[in-house]
């Protein structure tokens, strides 16, 4: 494939935003470690844009969405089956308003 590139996180060039993020995140590398991980990933989506996780029940999918909220983000559980959930999460602070599409991008 011409358009892909494989790099490392630290790789990837600041500026770059993402529409969509699609993710399990590895829940077991601890939670401090995956709230600095999501809150890196999280803060590179597009204004409009939307991260979707999938996390099991009994691994802290529940707790993990209420960090999320708490931390100020738009979440819904958009599924739950078989013990997963899998929940959308958007930043309010940087969805677009009344269609301004240059809405500020700082957190």
């Amino acid at each position: 494939m011409r358009n892909v590139r494989a790099v490392t996180p630290d790789e990837v060039p600041a500026a770059t935003l993402f529409a969509a993020i699609w993710t399990n995140p590895p829940v077991r590398i601890g939670k401090a470690a995956l709230h600095d991980l999501l809150a890196r990933w999280l803060a590179r989506l597009t204004p409009d844009g939307s991260a979707y996780l999938v996390a099991q029940r009994h691994l802290g999918a529940d707790s993990l969405q209420r960090w999320l909220a708490g931390e100020g983000f738009e979440v819904s559980r958009i599924t739950s089956r078989a013990g997963y959930r899998v929940v959308r999460v958007n930043d309010p602070k940087r969805l677009p308003r009344n269609g301004d599409h240059a809405s500020e991008l700082a957190r």
